[in-house]
Parts: C-alpha cells; sequence; structure tokens
C-alpha cells in the first residue's frame, strides 16, 4: 500500500507541527479581528463626518499640494480620492506586514515548540532507551535489573516510568526464582535417580536374576539415563543463564581438538567422517562451558546426519577480520525448513523423528548452547545448508592477547 511508504512522524514531529498549526490558527484569528476593527474604523468616511450636517452640505476650503484651492464638489472628490488612498494603503500594509510577521513569529514558535516538545518528551525517551535496553541484553547480564529511576514532579510520565520500573522488577524476581527453582529440582531430582540406578544394576547383577529380569532392568536403566541427561541439562541450563563471573583465556581450537576426539567413538558408531580445522581462536569465559558449547554442536552435527555411511561433520574455528571468535559446526543431514531453524534452540524442541518421547535428546542440546554462548557475550545462528544439514555458527568476543 502506498500508505506504509510514506515516512513515519515520531512523536516530537507532530507535538510541534500541533504547536505550530495551533498558534498559526489564533495567529490567523487575530490578524483577522484586527483587520474587521480596522475595517470598522474606517467605515465611516471624513465626507460623511464632516462633509455635511443635518441642515444641508456645508462648504469647505481645502488646498492641495499645489497650493490649488479647492471648494465645493472638488474638495469632496479630491477627499474622496485621498481618503482611498489611505485605506488602500493601510489596508495593504496590514494584511502584508502582518502576514509577514504571523510568519516570522510562527516559525519561531514552531522551533519554541521543538525545545519544548523534546524537553517534555524526554523521560519517555528514557524509558525507550531502557526498555531497548532490556530486550537487547541477555539474562546473563543481569538486563532485568536496569531501572529508569525517574525522578521530577509526580506528573503522568513518572507515573508511567515508576510503573514500568516496578514491572521489570518482577519480572526479574520471577525469573531468579525460576532459575532458582529450576537448579534446586534439578539437584534434589539427582539424588533418587543415582538410587534408582544403583537398585537396578544391583537387581540384574544378582545370580538368581532371570533373564526377563535382566532385559527389564536394561530397559530401565535406559530410561533413567534419559532422566539423568536430561536432570544435566536442565542443570546446566540453569547454570549457563547466569552471569560467568570467573572467566579464564581459552583457546577454542584447543577445545574443538578436545572435543572431537571425546566424540570420536560416536562418529564411528554412526560412520560419519568428522573433518577439524581448528584455527587459533582466544576468546575468555569458563572453559567447561565453552566445551559444553562446542561439545552440544559436534554431538548435535553427528546424531542428525544422513546414517548411510557418506555423511560427514565439519568443525572450523577461526578468528574474523572484525574482531571475533567464532566455531562453526557443518553437517550432511536431511533438509531443514528455514522456518523451522528457530524452534531448533528452544528448550524441548526437536524436528522429525526426534519428536518423539523416546528420543534419545532430552531436547536441551542447542537450548544450552545459545545459553552458553550468550552468557559469553555472544551468540548462536543456524542456516540451513545446500544439500541438506544445518550450518551453526556460534561467535564470541575476541580476547586481548
Amino acid at each position: 500500500m502506498i500508505i506504509d511508504r510514506l515516512p513515519r512522524l515520531t512523536l516530537r514531529t507532530r507535538l510541534t507541527l500541533v504547536y505550530g498549526a495551533l498558534f498559526l490558527a489564533a495567529g490567523l484569528t487575530l490578524l483577522g479581528v484586527t483587520y474587521l476593527l480596522f475595517d470598522q474604523q474606517l467605515a465611516e468616511s471624513f465626507v460623511d463626518r464632516y462633509g455635511g450636517v443635518r441642515g444641508g452640505p456645508r462648504e469647505r476650503i481645502l488646498i492641495n499640494m499645489n497650493g490649488h484651492m479647492l471648494t465645493g464638489p472638488e474638495a469632496i472628490q479630491w477627499l474622496q480620492r485621498q481618503e482611498e488612498e489611505l485605506r488602500t494603503a493601510a489596508t495593504t500594509s496590514l494584511l502584508t506586514q502582518g502576514a509577514v510577521a504571523l510568519a516570522v513569529v510562527g516559525a519561531a514558535a514552531a522551533g519554541l515548540g521543538w525545545v519544548v516538545a523534546g524537553r517534555v518528551l524526554a523521560p519517555l525517551r528514557r524509558v525507550t532507551d531502557t526498555a531497548r535496553r532490556i530486550a537487547v541484553t541477555t539474562v546473563a547480564d543481569h538486563g532485568l535489573r536496569a531501572r529508569i529511576a525517574l525522578r521530577g514532579p509526580e506528573d503522568e510520565v513518572k507515573e508511567l516510568a515508576d510503573a514500568f520500573d516496578t514491572m521489570v522488577e518482577r519480572l526479574d524476581h520471577s525469573f531468579d526464582g525460576q532459575r532458582r527453582f529450576v537448579a534446586n529440582a534439578s539437584h534434589e531430582l539427582r539424588t533418587p535417580l543415582t538410587l534408582n540406578r544403583a537398585l537396578v544394576e544391583l537387581a540384574m547383577h544378582r545370580r538368581a536374576a532371570s533373564s526377563d529380569v535382566k532385559q527389564l532392568g536394561e530397559s530401565l536403566l535406559e530410561i533413567n539415563a534419559r532422566h539423568e541427561q536430561l536432570i544435566s541439562g536442565l542443570l546446566l541450563l540453569a547454570r549457563a543463564e547466569h552471569e560467568i563471573a570467573d572467566r579464564s583465556p581459552v583457546d577454542m581450537a584447543d577445545v574443538v581438538s578436545h572435543v572431537i576426539g571425546q566424540t570420536a567413538w560416536q562418529a564411528e558408531e554412526a560412520k560419519i567422517t568428522v573433518h577439524e580445522a581448528a584455527g587459533h581462536a582466544p576468546t575468555s569465559g569458563d572453559a567447561l562451558l565453552l566445551e559444553r558449547l562446542v561439545h552440544n554442536l559436534v554431538e548435535n552435527g553427528i546424531r542428525h546426519n544422513t546414517g548411510d555411511g557418506t555423511g560427514w561433520v565439519r568443525v572450523v574455528s577461526r578468528t574474523t577480520p572484525d574482531g571475533r571468535v567464532e566455531v562453526e559446526v557443518s553437517n550432511t543431514g536431511p533438509a531443514v525448513p528455514p522456518y523451522d531453524v528457530p524452534e531448533l534452540f528452544k528448550p524441548f524442541r526437536r524436528l522429525g523423528a526426534d519428536r518423539l518421547v523416546t528420543a534419545k535428546s532430552a531436547g536441551l542440546g542447542l537450548s544450552i548452547v545459545r545459553s552458553v554462548a550468550r552468557a559469553h557475550g555472544g551468540d548462536v545462528t543456524a542456516r540451513p545448508r545446500g544439500g541438506g544439514g544445518l550450518v551453526m555458527t556460534a561467535v564470541l568476543p575476541r580476547a586481548q592477547e
């Protein structure tokens, strides 16, 4: 639509236009009233006022600039001409000079309105800046702890700022409570799961245990392992969403090489070829969390692959010219629609056959990757690879060497 292409006017511009329009309307009204009063004063001519009385016309003697003496009708005609010229000159001067003065003062009023509107909207700009800062700041950076803390008279704008601060404070407490609950609940659930595993293993390894008991034990151990994996993922996710206070130098090239060595048996079982291109990529942060970030990316590339012996995973670490560190993991595999890519980073979201409850993964791997990356001041993106599979890139800030 053509309306959508029109430039959007800011609130400050609209207020300035309103101020200018109101002043212009008031000025035009004042100029019109002045003209009407002026015209009313000139409505009674000099001839009507001085050229006659009730008893009949009274003779007047007038002298013009050339020294000629005029009397009677000639004097009245001369007076009427002078009166008409005076009326025309006065009207022209009033309208012309009044319009010029109105334009000048109107422009000054518009400029003053722009300044006043900026002063009035300054608190709203603080509200907007704070909201934008919270929106772009990660939870690990304590974005919800930002406050407007507006000072000034108790007006509508201050009420809005105070209401916004109250809302953000409640959200901050809510998210903190949620993270503490997840961490505490996950920690408490690990004990009974460990106890269950020990009891099942004890029952399986008894001499009198039948084959049915052993088969049931293996199934229970598999279910218990998935639950332990889920609990561990929740604990790691809760930890990753906190600020990384203790940072140490980490070269992502060493992390990539270490992770590829750890996951070599998984790649061999899945008949996946892993290509390594570990370039120097210095960053800083929690080494264990960064290792988990790369491990989840590589494990995801191995798990979601072709499965026919022709699949591969390529892991690259590098430093970009703009001073960032990147870890890129690309793999072959089934085609992923672009609209499904954002769903990959949401907790407990799986694509394709992995949506089933019996899936091996807990659905937290990429959520943990994004949380770890953002906790370190970076982010992770994904895009479909031509021919199937994904290209996932984790971006981290480069450490000063």
